[in-house]
């Protein structure tokens, strides 16, 4: 199986002026863990996540004046669509992080995370007879 048939193609895309309060209610909205930055200042596309959140607010940043740039991670490690799953598995479990940004023609077509991987490739769930 393939990047392509495990990622999310709708992305949440931000700039890096939101607040991290802006970030972290658009993700929540939207039931997503990370969001895209766009930035071309600092070199085009980085990445936001609920973990990046989490360890401003835990040392003790005020959410509503921190801006996403100061917490994005720009040393972005990239999968195509044409990876296999074991490919990006192996890429998130070598870097330690859960999201992947895919890139088609060096444009962003969508975000693979563990979730997206672990749902390929556990078997559905079945129904027990009542």
């Amino acid at each position: 199986m393939l990047v392509r048939d495990a990622m999310s193609t709708v992305v949440l895309t931000i700039g890096p002026a939101h607040t991290l309060r802006q970030a972290a209610a658009l993700m929540s909205a939207r039931r997503v863990g990370a969001a895209i930055v766009h930035d071309p200042d600092a070199g085009g596309i980085g990445i936001l996540t609920e973990r990046d959140i989490l360890n401003s607010v835990a040392m003790g940043q005020d959410p509503d004046t921190e801006r996403t740039h100061a917490h994005t991670t720009n040393d972005v490690v990239f999968a195509t669509p044409s990876w296999t799953l074991e490919e990006a598995a192996q890429a998130m479990a070598h870097g330690g992080f859960r999201h992947l940004i895919v890139l088609d023609r060096d444009e962003p077509a969508g975000i693979v995370s563990v979730r997206d991987i672990i749902r390929c490739w556990a078997p559905a769930r079945q129904q027990v007879p009542a």
